[in-house]
């Protein structure tokens, strides 16, 4: 008998152990389930007035302030737009002159390599009564006509100028800075001024916080006709840019004044104030 009492004592000393052991869990699930619950209710706070926020503003977009104001607001700004770059079409008036335009595009199919060339319009497009060409740039030579140099510079100064005053007004930073001086503008190309081997990867970060410009000249006197004919590509880009903004494309790489003319008429056209 004392034996038995002995381990039902032991037995009631265990329960009691256990039940403790038990208790203290129970505790710190109470402890973890109110805290939850707390950050629930926190969290339903949150969600009603995020609710209420939304609600409001659907009630804003639907009211008169919302979004046909945005749209009236819109529209204002387009044919502010529209009269601004009319002013600039009338200062640097762009006017076909009829025949075929000298000017050719090598084009491309797609799969293969055949390159076939094509004009790209059938009249030369004048800035102020200048055309363009990039013959001079191709057939450069010491008996090229002086004057037609300096007329093309002068071209270039104009587009150079209509350009840069064309970008702000749409709000588009243009991606090749212009350093005007009417016939002897630059333009410039801030690419990396240290070239990176393959290998060496580490200079990547390096070099994209230490890039410097670099200027071209948009004349052909005294030049380099690769620097000058590049700078007019680079001009062409920035053109082809602001194309894109308004959501066409580009007539073609040697089509700078083409291009321009299509710019101003796309932004001067009524569909222009609904373009989304």
């Amino acid at each position: 008998m004392r034996q038995r009492l002995e381990a039902r004592k032991l037995s009631v000393d265990k329960t009691s152990v256990s039940c403790k052991v038990t208790e203290q869990d129970v505790k710190k699930k109470e402890e973890i389930l109110s805290t939850e619950v707390r950050s629930l209710l926190v969290g339903g706070t949150t969600l009603s007035i995020a609710k209420s926020k939304l609600q409001e503003s659907n009630c804003q977009l639907e009211g008169e302030s919302g979004y046909a104001h945005l749209k009236i607001v819109t529209n204002k700004l387009r044919k502010r737009q529209q009269y601004m770059i009319s002013q600039v079409s009338f200062i640097y008036p762009l006017k076909i002159e009829a025949g075929p335009s000298q000017d050719q595009e090598l084009e491309s199919f797609p799969g293969g390599s055949r390159l076939v060339t094509k004009p790209l319009s059938q009249g030369s497009v004048r800035i102020l009564g200048l055309p363009f060409s990039m013959a001079p740039f191709t057939k450069m030579s010491f008996f090229t006509d002086k004057k037609e140099v300096q007329k093309l510079a002068t071209a270039l100064g104009y587009v150079a100028h209509a350009v840069s005053l064309i970008a702000p007004y749409l709000r588009v930073p243009i991606r090749y800075p212009l350093r005007l001086g009417g016939s002897k503008t630059y333009i410039r190309d801030y690419a990396p001024y240290i070239e990176p081997s393959s290998s060496d990867m580490s200079l990547i970060s390096t070099l994209s916080q230490n890039s410097k410009f670099v200027e071209f000249p948009l004349f052909l006197d005294g030049q380099d006709t690769t620097r000058a004919a590049y700078a007019v590509f680079l001009l062409n880009k920035n053109i082809e840019q602001l194309l894109n903004f308004v959501g066409e494309d580009s007539l073609g790489p040697r089509q700078v004044l083409a291009n321009l003319k299509e710019l101003i008429r796309i932004i001067q056209s009524p569909d222009y104030i609904n373009y989304l």
